[in-house]
């Protein structure tokens, strides 16, 4: 059985790979019946699309892959809180479970700034287990936009 921890460390090479196209690094992977069906990266630079992030991408390549657009068995692993769009996303996608790393103090709709998860308005409510290897996410997205600082002052 893949653990939380294996699963965000997958996740967390896949954010890697946004770095070689300046997007924000973050990955999502996708996980049916223990295997991982499906692993994306944020987009948005590359493909100059604001819906490019890797929880959607993630979400499109399950998806297609199990022929059905009903998740219910699916576990998503994203190295950082989804966003409003992804959460909708996920909810509708009915995903049982969203796993993920460092909270989103500006952005995220999984506890931080809204919780999407718990809104007894809607109709799926997934679980939700947070701060999976948050350290490591964090200090992946702190890097990048620290660099960015960097070369900006030079």
């Amino acid at each position: 059985m893949i653990t939380n921890e294996d699963a965000m460390k997958f996740a967390l090479a896949e954010a890697r790979n946004a770095l070689s196209h300046n997007d924000v690094p973050v990955g999502a992977i996708v996980i049916h019946n223990d295997v991982v069906i499906a692993s994306r990266h944020n987009e948005r630079e590359l493909r100059n699309d604001p819906t490019a992030h890797a929880e959607i991408l993630a979400l499109r390549d399950a998806a297609n892959i199990l022929g059905r657009w009903r998740l219910e068995e699916c576990t998503l692993v994203v190295t950082l809180e989804p966003c409003t769009m992804c959460a909708g996303a996920l909810v509708n996608s009915r995903i049982t479970t969203v796993v993920f790393g460092a909270a989103d103090l500006k952005a995220g709709a999984f506890g931080s700034l809204y919780n999407i998860a718990t809104d007894p308005r809607l109709s799926h409510h997934p679980k939700v287990v947070h701060g999976v290897l948050a350290s490591e996410c964090a200090t992946l997205l702190s890097e990048l936009f620290k660099n960015l600082r960097d070369s900006k002052t030079n």
